[in-house]
């Protein structure tokens, strides 16, 4: 169908009211946007993975994704609008049989999408716990699907191996990284075959987002909100639920802030209570392969516009992500003790990307666990931090670092840890799940640590001045593990800890 008719009249004032109108388009949509509104129209095309060739289909593909989206972001998708044609010409809404359909959104700041805020350097550490947060809920309220979690990697992989060979253009360099690349792939999927299975059993497959990348999560009055979910394939949209977030946290990590991507998964792996820990396991897979397919479609692309060899550098570079993902370092067990104030936290979130498999090592606050549920800023009632609570948090933290280190992911154990007791139990983790153990110790002279408590903002950590006090009265027994220099700036402190590390100090 030619839509010529169409799109002139949605990039007219006319569709609009009379306002200017701003046209945004891509191989599959063209979206208009006019004062606070958005009206998207599916283009009529027809590819292999999509057929949008008639008004039947355009309209059901903008029911589903009417139907995907609203639940979640009900203020942003509004309805579905026919385009109809009268005596004055086409119109929005009007009597008569369609002659094409537009899905009706309220319209956002384009820099509010996260690839704006990542590429200004504005992805926080607050906003990455929101977004994986977000996500987390995205997923405990969509559809389980049970079936093996295996068969999506296997088509996926074996379209890659039939795009990769028969791409017109590439360089053979491209090609034989391609090629190495599907090897170790395959490989590993072996290896994680019967584990997918048994997820794909276990409710960890779900109709989920399928489309997971920085440009389609939005700040809506602030918040992170997920939108445009892949609604032409329910084959592409049922996934592993860690196959979902993996292509955020690639997107993350192929933009450079691996940090950001540290934090969501964390943020996303708290939210769900430990249940998403020994998934852990397919990570590197599920990283591996979403880089391939972004360097896939770059590829593509350059040869569908005849532009063979211009994005052969980002290409490159996602297949070399993508190898890198399936050879992750052995994990490890690094606890962080010291006084509150010591900065523990700091050094946590700063190390966690430095260490471990990809994105890094993840991140187990005592502090952050036993606020589950509440705001990071909630003050919690002297209760929760009795002797009977702390001994369950640290017990809670012990479980799941065995569990994520089974899983071959380094974790970081980020407490107090002034009980003797507490710190031996730690390194008991370590022994059980055969990895090695680092015990780090924060110090700092008593002013500074007093100075540091009585200018803390409210956050996850609730300890003031008095409890700084009251904890260096508190007997540590004899401290083993190695100490660090805590007074200096977060930098210096860092690079002190990779020295002991044996990371260096860039």
């Amino acid at each position: 169908m030619d839509q010529a008719d169409v799109i002139r009249f949605l990039s007219s004032p006319a569709a609009f009211g009379g306002r200017p109108v701003e046209v945004v388009a891509t191989h599959c949509a063209m979206v208009f946007l006019g004062g606070d509104e958005a009206l998207k129209l599916k283009r009529a095309v027809h590819y292999d993975y999509v057929d949008q060739s008639t008004i039947e289909q355009r309209h059901r593909l903008l029911q589903r994704e009417l139907d995907l989206n609203k639940p979640s972001v009900p203020t942003l998708y509004r309805d579905l609008v026919p385009i109809t044609r009268g005596e004055g010409g086409l119109r929005l809404g009007g009597i008569g049989p369609p002659v094409d359909w537009v899905l009706r959104m309220r319209r956002f700041p384009k820099a509010d999408q996260l690839d704006q805020v990542t590429a200004r350097g504005e992805f926080t550490d607050r906003l990455a716990a929101a977004t994986g947060a977000a996500i987390a809920a995205y997923h405990a309220g969509a559809p389980v699907i049970r079936r093996s979690g295996d068969r999506l990697i296997d088509d996926i992989l074996a379209e890659l191996d039939r795009v990769f060979a028969g791409l017109s253009g590439a360089a053979d360099a491209e090609k034989e990284q391609a090629a190495r690349w599907l090897v170790a792939a395959q490989t590993e999927l072996s290896r994680r075959r019967a584990f997918l299975d048994v997820r794909g059993q276990g409710g960890h497959v779900r109709r989920g987002h399928g489309d997971l990348h920085l440009s389609n999560i939005v700040l809506l009055d602030g918040r992170p909100a997920l939108y445009d979910a892949l609604e032409f394939s329910e084959e592409l949209g049922t996934c592993d639920v860690l196959y979902d977030l993996a292509f955020l946290l690639m997107d993350l990590g192929h933009s450079g802030d691996w940090r950001a991507a540290c934090r969501v998964l964390d943020a996303w792996l708290r939210s769900l209570r430990g249940k998403e820990d020994s998934g852990l396991a397919a990570l590197p897979l599920f990283l591996s392969v979403r880089a391939a397919i972004r360097a896939m479609v770059l590829l593509q692309t350059d040869a569908a516009q005849g532009h063979a060899g211009a994005s052969s550098e980002e290409a490159g570079a996602l297949l070399a992500l993508a190898g890198r993902a399936l050879e992750p370092p052995p994990a490890r067990l690094i606890a962080i003790g010291g006084y509150s104030a010591s900065g523990k936290s700091l050094l946590a979130s700063g190390l966690a990307p430095k260490v471990g498999a990809l994105p890094g090592a993840v991140w187990l606050s005592s502090d952050l666990e036993r606020k589950a549920g509440h705001a990071e800023e909630e003050r919690l009632p002297e209760a929760d931090y009795a002797p009977a609570r702390r001994a369950a948090v640290y017990q809670q933290l012990f479980t799941r670092a065995g569990a994520l280190l089974s899983a071959g992911q380094t974790v970081l154990l980020d407490a107090t840890f002034l009980d003797p007791v507490l710190r031996a139990d730690a390194e008991a983790v370590a022994e059980r799940a055969g990895v090695p153990f680092a015990g780090l110790w924060l110090e700092a002279p008593a002013d500074v640590l007093l100075a540091r408590a009585e200018l803390r903002a409210p956050g996850a950590s609730d300890a003031n001045a008095s409890v700084v006090r009251h904890q260096l009265h508190e007997p540590t027994g004899t401290i083993a593990w190695r100490r660090i220099d805590a007074a200096g700036c977060p930098q210096t402190v860092l690079g002190q800890a990779r020295s002991a590390l044996g990371l260096g100090t860039n």
